[in-house]
């Protein structure tokens, strides 16, 4: 056998149907259009999902559900999963490298499920009531940043807004 000599296998190939060619073609006349109506003219479109004017199902059906773009951003860290870890020492990348929360996550925060015996320290993570009771009560602790203070114009803002409601 050569390169030359290779060919498709029998009836893999198809030709292509070449339609208004004539009766004996088996796809003269009509061109497998059909007689009349939308679909037989040139240029007959209609959009997807169109019921020739009756209301279409996706507009009869209620809309249902949301789902929010960053649902992924802020992974959930069971206090069973804490106790498994070897560091004492918490924080996103910690829990990042030993495959607790994903590569992607942008923040973490600690749910009430299972048991915790040893301190921990939890550096910039959130944290769910029960976990802060529970971890707390096992001596852990937890460190988050605090929150920036307000600018000058912010208060202005708050204090102008505030005279505005109190004189109406």
């Amino acid at each position: 056998m050569k390169l030359n000599d290779l060919k498709p296998a029998d009836g893999s190939k198809k030709d292509r149907h070449r339609v208004g060619r004539g009766v004996g073609s088996g796809w003269g006349k009509t061109a497998g259009r059909g007689h009349k109506g939308q679909r037989a003219r040139s240029g007959g479109f209609h959009k997807v999902g169109f019921e020739g004017g009756q209301m279409p199902l996706h507009r009869r059906l209620p809309k249902r559900g949301f789902t929010a773009l960053t649902r992924n951003d802020i992974a959930e860290v069971r206090t069973s999963e804490l106790e498994a870890m070897q560091a004492s020492d918490i924080d996103l990348a910690a829990l990042k490298a030993e495959g607790v929360v994903p590569h992607r996550a942008l923040g973490a925060k600690v749910i009430l499920s299972g048991k915790l015996t040893r301190k921990l320290t939890l550096k910039q993570i959130g944290v769910s009531k029960g976990a802060r009771a529970l971890i707390e009560g096992a001596g852990g602790k937890i460190e988050l940043a605090e929150k920036p203070a307000e600018t000058p114009k912010k208060k202005e803002r708050k204090a102008k807004k505030a005279e505005g409601e109190q004189q109406a």
